[in-house]
């Protein structure tokens, strides 16, 4: 075991994996994460918590996980490099390990350009596959990404990253994956998916490479909310691929019951997720909707989730 974490205990078990995700509030209001921690807890393994998501300025991702964790809540701490160089990457990895948090997702961050703060100098000192080894060399040589201090202590990881199936070029995707194994990955969490014959293609090259035996991966899935939601994602948000019949299926319900259709092929899309081999698990991101995560889940029939 790496890090001892909950996460990490359900995957090496071989059960089938839930995580969720919460968004930190734009301010400081603890009570955003008590709410919305109550829908996830029991109903989920772990929660991401995300790092300033869409270059947005947010409450910070260590100090959110560390209230989820006091909540009695699993958290993945998010981080990106997006902001920060290598000295303050460390730093904050030995703060988030002294806190308690064993689980972490290496990112690379949206661009500024798209948030908040359009005008913000970025960093990316390092790439996200970079950040991977350095959290592996923190872990289990305990030594700094220059090699020659090592630290004081026990920085017990366990290792995520984020793997996107449905960016061009396509082909490209497995083995930049394999990049990442290589580099120390634990387990990997992709784009939300609702082009299954793209992923499938996808897993079935991880799968040829013998990744799914060396990285434990967590298909994405997010619950469309209506038909205008569909249709944006599907024109506008990079790297997302929404089949014209699941963009028809949502047009075709009365706006009322358009919910109820989105969380419905959500439980389809996790349903046909299972059958797929190399997959051990989905990570749910229901933005901003964390209140219909329990039916979803049950409705799946992903509960109880197991106690390790």
């Amino acid at each position: 075991m790496k890090a001892n974490s909950n996460l990490e205990k359900i995957l090496e078990r071989g059960e089938f994996a839930v995580t969720g995700e919460l968004g930190p509030p734009k301010g400081n209001d603890v009570e955003v994460i008590k709410k919305k921690a109550q829908f996830l807890k029991g109903n989920v393994d772990a929660v991401n918590i995300t790092d300033n998501q869409t270059a947005v300025v947010r409450m910070s991702s260590i100090a959110a996980s560390k209230l989820l964790l006091d909540l009695g809540v699993e958290p993945v701490m998010q981080m990106v490099v997006r902001d920060r160089n290598r000295i303050a990457i460390q730093s904050d990895i030995l703060g988030a390990t002294a806190l308690g948090l064993k689980n972490m997702l290496c990112l690379s961050g949206d661009h500024q350009t798209f948030g908040n703060q359009p005008d913000a100098k970025n960093v990316f000192d390092i790439d996200s596959i970079q950040l991977i080894g350095l959290v592996k060399r923190l872990r289990d040589e305990k030594k700094m990404l220059n090699l020659e201090d090592e630290i004081e202590g026990d920085v017990g990881i366990f290792i995520g990253a984020a793997a996107n199936p449905f960016a061009e070029p396509f082909g490209f995707r497995p083995l930049r994956l394999r990049k990442k194994v290589a580099a120390g990955v634990n387990f990997i969490q992709t784009q939300c998916i609702y082009d299954m014959k793209i992923f499938k293609e996808f897993m079935k090259a991880v799968c040829d490479m013998g990744l799914d035996q060396k990285v434990h991966i967590l298909a994405g899935v997010t619950p469309l909310k209506s038909a205008g939601m569909t249709k944006y994602m599907a024109n506008n948000v990079p790297g997302i691929i929404i089949p014209e019949e699941l963009v028809k299926r949502m047009a075709g319900v009365a706006k009322e019951k358009a919910a109820e259709e989105g969380i419905k092929i959500c439980v389809e899309q996790i349903q046909e997720l299972r059958e797929i081999k190399g997959v051990h698990g989905i990570h749910l991101m229901a933005i901003e909707w964390e209140s219909r995560v329990p039916e979803i889940v049950s409705q799946a029939k992903l509960l109880p989730r197991p106690v390790v």
